[in-house]
């Protein structure tokens, strides 16, 4: 056998395994791109199965059976206890016969109360000094304002989760300042809350001054609710 066919018959033999190899070769990334594609897939489902937003959750209310076009949850044990289903095309909310529309982050826009309804009405009111005789900032006023109020209303038989109205004349600090966002964070505190996720209607005021020369804001509620 000559020097040529010698090489012919190595090349021969040589190319089924170096085929072999591209095969393999070829067949390995691909597992590798499959395997990458599936952790990735992984991570994109895990991230939107944990990055849910907690509002919204429906919870339970305590309305009447629902009418057409509203967004109502079940029955609750506790009264007065609702959060509007925000996956909702309609956001109503209707509990103990009155009707809340139109959800804003602080307030409803618009809030009905039927015929027959009993209404209590508390006098503006401001915040009380603090042992050291300061009266503290906006928020600490307001959540000072709110717990008087939240221990008039239980008092009475009445709850947070009753007031459907609030209107609040706040003046400047003694550095020219409206703290609008501290009278926002009190008024969290008592309002869209796990214990009272309802809100009223809301009008907030900047006027000259207060009769109270401490106060940096005076607010005054009304309440309703159905007869039980």
């Amino acid at each position: 056998m000559s020097e040529q066919e010698v090489k012919s018959q190595d090349q021969v033999n040589e190319s089924p395994v170096e085929e072999t190899q591209a095969e393999t070769a070829g067949i390995s990334a691909l597992n590798k791109a499959v395997i990458a594609a599936l952790i990735l897939l992984g991570v994109v489902l895990l991230i939107q199965f944990t990055g849910g937003d907690e509002a919204d959750l429906p919870v339970a209310t305590t309305s009447s059976p629902a009418v057409a076009g509203e967004s109502v949850a079940a029955e609750s044990t506790s009264e007065n206890v609702a959060i509007l289903d925000r996956d909702a095309g309609d956001d109503v909310v209707t509990v103990g016969g009155i009707e809340r529309r139109g959800e804003g982050r602080h307030f409803f826009t618009t809030i009905k109360v039927p015929a027959g309804a009993e209404s209590l009405y508390l006098s503006g009111s401001g915040a009380s000094p603090l042992e050291d005789g300061s009266w503290g900032d906006m928020e600490q006023q307001v959540v000072d304002t709110f717990e008087s109020f939240k221990q008039t209303l239980e008092e009475q038989g009445w709850s947070m989760g009753d007031i459907i109205q609030v209107r609040a004349f706040a003046v400047s600090d003694e550095f020219g300042y409206l703290d609008f966002e501290g009278f926002n964070r009190g008024y969290r505190k008592f309002f869209g809350t796990e214990e009272n996720p309802l809100k009223p209607v809301r009008t907030f005021v900047e006027i000259q001054g207060l009769v109270v020369p401490g106060w940096l804001v005076e607010i005054e509620i009304r309440a309703a609710r159905m007869p039980k």
